[in-house]
């Protein structure tokens, strides 16, 4: 089997797909961090990763020895529910280009980033990765979850027939620098941060969010993940599948109220019960990814103050994406 352990050396080419997003932008500081020299990237108009061609191209010409997948189409619960047909094609569409290419073009390891979406909506908590395919997806974002659980079994697949070293990390909910704002297409942390921070400004009385709030989320700090790539890209026999997360979730009501806080918006927390709750909880077991020695170092606490600063800053420099 073909195998790469990552080291710090400016030899080693890791392209990173998706850098100027949440997840990949969060690796590339990583990589830096850690020593890193010869990080590849490309933007959306340099480079269509939809576009086959294009792909096939830039793995001819780069010819980078480590993939890193972290560019998707994402989106919430409004996002995935009214474009679904969007959702799925774009993300099989890059997912194909990716992982073809890269194996065709001899790239020596690929890591392909997931969600935990991927598990069916009644799957045992905390969900374990043998859960996957074992029962029906949440609905309103079963397009996506299709899409990701094509990757990673391409990845699985490319492993098994062809014995390179691809594999995949299924992190959970995400927030920090970098994520997206927008009012109607983003998740829910990033969509409370500003929506309490618009409410506080214009000192509205309440904060309308969707659904109960009852459901349980876990939630990741980027950083946190970026750390957990790059461990295990230093493994030399990675899971072909491994989960990501802090094994520790709280109701949505109790996250809005502690994001309010952090805002210090003083207003009241009303529900729309007219809007879906989605998945009632979606914990994962990190007992594998634990096991290899690795451990999250940063508490919700410390990632929200953190994570409002970073708002607060891209919205005082016009930076702050909201697409």
């Amino acid at each position: 089997m073909t195998q790469l352990k990552v080291k710090r050396s400016k030899d080693t080419k890791i392209y990173v797909a998706g850098h100027r997003g949440m997840v990949g932008s969060a690796t590339v500081r990583a990589l830096n961090a850690q020593g890193f020299e010869n990080i590849i990237t490309r933007t959306r108009s340099e480079l269509d990763l939809t576009n086959a061609a294009a792909v096939e191209s830039f793995y001819r010409e780069v010819k980078p020895e480590v993939v890193v997948i972290a560019a998707a189409k994402v989106g919430g619960i409004h996002a995935n529910n009214t474009y679904p047909a969007d959702f799925l094609m774009e993300n099989l569409a890059l997912e194909l280009n990716l992982i073809r290419g890269a194996y065709e073009h001899g790239v020596r390891r690929v890591l392909f980033l997931g969600s935990t979406c991927i598990y069916p909506r009644e799957a045992p908590q905390p969900i374990p990765e043998n859960s996957l395919l074992t029962g029906p997806l949440e609905q309103t974002n079963e397009a996506y979850a299709i899409a990701k659980i094509a990757g990673l079994k391409m990845c699985e697949y490319y492993r098994r027939q062809h014995g390179v070293l691809f594999h995949s990390a299924m992190p959970t909910n995400l927030y920090g620098p970098g994520d997206n704002y927008h009012p109607e297409h983003s998740h829910v942390l990033p969509a409370l941060i500003r929506r309490f921070h618009e409410a506080k400004e214009a000192k509205a009385p309440s904060v309308t969010m969707w659904g109960t709030g009852k459901p349980r989320r876990e939630f990741l700090h980027v950083d946190d993940l970026a750390a957990a790539l790059l461990h295990l890209l230093e493994l030399a026999e990675p899971p072909d599948l491994v989960n990501v997360g802090t094994s520790v979730d709280l109701p949505i009501r109790e996250l809005a109220e502690q994001v309010a806080a952090v805002v210090g918006y003083e207003g009241t927390i009303e529900h729309d019960l007219s809007k879906p709750d989605g998945t009632p909880r979606k914990l994962t077991d990190t007992t594998l990814l634990r096991s290899t020695g690795w451990t999250p170092k940063i508490d919700l606490a410390t990632g929200l103050k953190a994570t409002y600063e970073d708002f607060l800053s891209r919205l005082r420099s016009g930076e702050l994406r909201a697409v």
